[in-house]
């Protein structure tokens, strides 16, 4: 008996418009879907002690992380009426104000969609073992700290 593998959701370096379009196109064929939740997550330009983000570099142990996130999508199908759930996590080096997190919920009705995804997001930050560096316009780094 062979085990399923889980999704694959890590993508290298920032998720373009492009990509997100095209996922959410796919969708317009489903015709029991009546709402869709998104969360984009965007890398900040943030300035932190006199010095700004020009980028985060993310790095995982991906076979845990995409453990972890089977286990994310298990409980949030069991808990929310979802028709699909979409995530798309990067990897590498994403530069301020592009997209590095892509989480898309779809459902017969808008709550449960938004529900899922804002929890969705939630476990992801608290439980996924996915690391940023914050990398300043210096060339210096330090570990982010999620919030």
């Amino acid at each position: 008996m062979s085990e399923k593998k889980p999704k694959n959701i890590f993508v290298e370096g920032a998720i373009s418009g492009t990509f997100i379009g095209e996922r959410i196109q796919k969708h317009n064929i489903k015709t029991r879907i009546g709402g869709h939740s998104i969360f984009l997550g965007q890398v900040r330009a943030d300035m932190i002690a006199e010095k700004k983000v020009a980028a985060i570099e993310y790095t995982t142990y991906e076979e845990m992380a995409l453990e972890k996130m089977a286990e994310i999508r298990e409980a949030i199908f069991g808990k929310y009426k979802l028709e699909c759930m979409h995530v798309y996590h990067s990897l590498g080096k994403v530069a301020a104000g592009e997209v590095s997190l892509f989480v898309f919920t779809s459902s017969a009705h808008r709550k449960a969609a938004i529900e899922a995804c804002s929890e969705t997001v939630e476990r992801i930050k608290a439980e996924l073992p996915v690391w940023g560096k914050e990398l300043f316009e210096d060339e210096s780094y330090q570990w982010k700290v999620n919030n």
